[in-house]
């Protein structure tokens, strides 16, 4: 069983199609088949199944899947270990974060990083919590940010700061002159909010399922820019972190508390279990914990 013939598999795995995976492989179809054939022919069980134009994966490969993400894990791991006796002089660091601190969270740290370590290759993304998770588990991310608590027993966190939602409303919104105002608002207000497959949105769904009633959005977006844009141009109200808010700092949006409920996050930072932190991970993780406790995030 050779590596290459593992990393074509996991990559048959993600597209389910053999076309699509020779592609990204960057190889002919036919060198695809005859390499996953040789790996079933060694492993003895047919690894996907094929039902009418769709490949499934079998028991067999499911549990081969599981133990390749591991295989390249531990090299990983090897490389990690081995990069870190050369210090900091060299290396990659992978970081996956929410979209909604990309900016106000980690700018300060990733300019600190780099003046102090610009020979550290670094690489950040803005994902969504599910996307961060799989490029953890997938080895595809050394470190993430992320929305607590954890829903992957493989991950493990640091908790950082917790931070509550508001409201952000044109600024000459009827609510705009308010105080405070209570997430019923949602009720009777059009709004922009993010889809209901991110995070964000589940939170705010569930607090208004205990109040008896389902937001209603006129529009739904899957960028923070987008909605802001809508919220300025008086097309609606959206919640989202008062921090963002602040941060930004739009002068045609007002930024609303919410009460009845207040509504709070907590930010992480997130790793897989059992990794070797590299000496650029650990770095970078201190600095991080030392720009949270900004009074921005207290």
């Amino acid at each position: 069983m050779e590596l290459k013939q593992l990393e074509y598999f996991i990559v048959l795995c993600q597209e389910l199609h053999f076309t699509r995976a020779a592609e990204k492989l960057g190889i002919a179809q036919p060198s695809l088949s005859q390499q996953i054939g040789l790996l079933e022919h060694e492993v003895g069980l047919p690894l996907f199944e094929r039902i009418g134009k769709k490949n499934i994966l079998t028991d067999a490969g499911k549990t081969l899947l599981h133990h390749s993400y591991n295989v390249f894990h531990e090299i990983s791991q090897a490389r990690a270990a081995i990069s870190e006796l050369q210090g900091l002089e060299r290396g990659t660091l992978k970081i996956g974060s929410l979209l909604t601190v990309v900016n106000y969270l980690l700018s300060p740290t990733v300019i600190g990083f780099h003046n102090a370590y610009p020979n550290v290759e670094l690489s950040v993304q803005g994902l969504r919590t599910g996307d961060i998770y799989k490029g953890l588990l997938q080895n595809e991310l050394d470190l993430g940010i992320v929305f607590l608590p954890l829903e992957h027993e493989d991950l493990e966190a640091i908790p950082l700061y917790k931070e509550d939602l508001a409201f952000a409303a044109p600024i000459d919104h009827i609510i705009a002159k308010e105080a405070c105002v209570s997430l019923q608002v949602l009720k009777e207000t059009p709004s922009i909010l993010l889809p209901e497959t991110y995070f964000l949105r589940q939170v705010i769904n569930e607090q208004c399922r205990l109040m008896n009633f389902a937001p209603k959005p006129v529009l739904e977006m899957t960028t923070m820019e987008s909605i802001i844009q809508m919220v300025s141009k008086g097309v609606g109200v959206t919640i989202l972190p008062k921090a963002y808010l602040d941060y930004i700092d739009n002068i045609h949006i007002k930024t609303i508390p919410i009460q009845d409920p207040v509504i709070t996050t907590q930010i992480g930072i997130a790793y897989r279990k059992n990794k070797h932190l590299c000496a650029a991970s650990r770095v970078f993780m201190d600095q991080l914990i030392k720009t949270v406790k900004d009074e921005r995030f207290n």
